[in-house]
């Protein structure tokens, strides 16, 4: 899988508005590569699914009556989807139930940043030592696979994660230490001690 994967996100919303506006957040949301998919109307949503897979849908609950998303899911569940409730307005807690999370409209856009790396299983975790942030335990764990060669899929089988998760992390590692070549981690890895170098001679 290569390091630019795009990550769709179908948006599910009557309102052009609403569903242009919030695509146009989502291709600025850092972390993330963003292919927004605009669903007009619940008839064309679970074509929309089977064509583009997207990996999240967000939709308004009532898209455009209380939308069954349980019934959605077990009938999209091949595609492991993750479902975020757009909300509009109040709604009842009682329709949210079945959602692995929701987003108001007047939520920031970081908030829905961080849902989205939640959902995705990737982690927040940062630590931190004389002001600056460092690595988190997984991205420490994704350094050394790096600098010892493995491929995003071997990484992803490694540590049980998804290719999707490893390449999130790698931006989120390069965006963090400044660094965009496996020569400059390897660096990194020996003077922070991630990695001896005589491990990493086995893998040259």
């Amino acid at each position: 899988m290569r390091e630019d994967e795009t990550l769709k996100v179908a948006i599910a919303e009557t309102s052009v508005i609403i569903r242009s506006g919030l695509a146009l957040v989502l291709k600025h949301v850092q972390g993330f590569k963003i292919l927004p998919i605009e669903v007009i109307s619940p008839e064309s949503l679970l074509d929309c699914i089977r064509i583009h897979k997207p990996g999240v849908l967000i939709i308004n609950p009532t898209f455009p009556v209380p939308f069954d998303v349980r019934k959605l899911k077990e009938e999209t569940r091949e595609f492991n989807m993750k479902c975020i409730a757009l909300l509009c307005s109040v709604s009842d807690s009682a329709l949210l139930k079945n959602y692995d999370d929701s987003f108001s409209l007047y939520d920031e856009p970081k908030i829905l940043e961080g849902k989205l790396n939640k959902l995705l299983n990737v982690s927040e975790e940062i630590v931190t030592a004389g002001g600056q942030d460092i690595l988190s335990v997984r991205e420490k764990e994704i350094v050394t696979c790096v600098v010892k060669g493995m491929t995003n899929k071997e990484i992803a089988d490694a540590l049980f994660l998804s290719a999707h998760t490893v390449i999130t992390h790698r931006r989120n590692i390069a965006r963090k230490l400044q660094i965009h070549s496996p020569a400059g981690l390897t660096i990194y890895a020996i003077i922070n001690k991630l990695i001896e170098l005589q491990d990493i001679k086995e893998y040259l």
